[in-house]
């Protein structure tokens, strides 16, 4: 079992910038491929960044590419969402979910476990 805890939410500006953290207890780290995803009001979720378990290898959905990046720390368990240039539209639930795998993927059905989600809101 996994416990996923995400942190760092809350609400900014437009062009601002937050850190997510997802701190993970109860299984090794390190063998867990992670994701984020997020969900807005009236939306299906979606992708939003992954990484393999080694951290060698990130991936990003094209609307968030070159603005937000996805690392880990397996020392302390800890993956990391940084969200740069934020927008209006970015405005979401953003979840943590582990893959108990090597390598990432970005479909949320391939996700073993998953975060109760953090709240980021960007105003314009």
């Amino acid at each position: 079992q996994v416990q996923l805890v995400e942190s760092g939410g809350g609400l900014v500006q437009a062009g601002e910038s937050l850190r997510l953290s997802c701190a993970a207890s109860g299984h090794s780290f390190s063998s867990n491929a992670m994701g984020w995803f997020r969900q807005a009001p009236g939306k299906e979720r979606e992708f939003v960044a992954a990484i393999s378990r080694s951290g060698s290898t990130t991936y990003a959905a094209d609307y968030v590419r070159g603005r937000f990046t996805i690392s880990r720390d397996n020392a302390k368990n800890t993956a990391y969402l940084q969200m740069n240039s934020l927008k209006p539209e970015d405005t979401a639930v953003y979840y943590c979910a582990a893959r108990i795998a090597a390598y990432y993927s970005d479909g949320d059905s391939d996700y073993d476990y998953w975060g109760q989600g953090t709240q980021v809101t960007v105003s314009s």
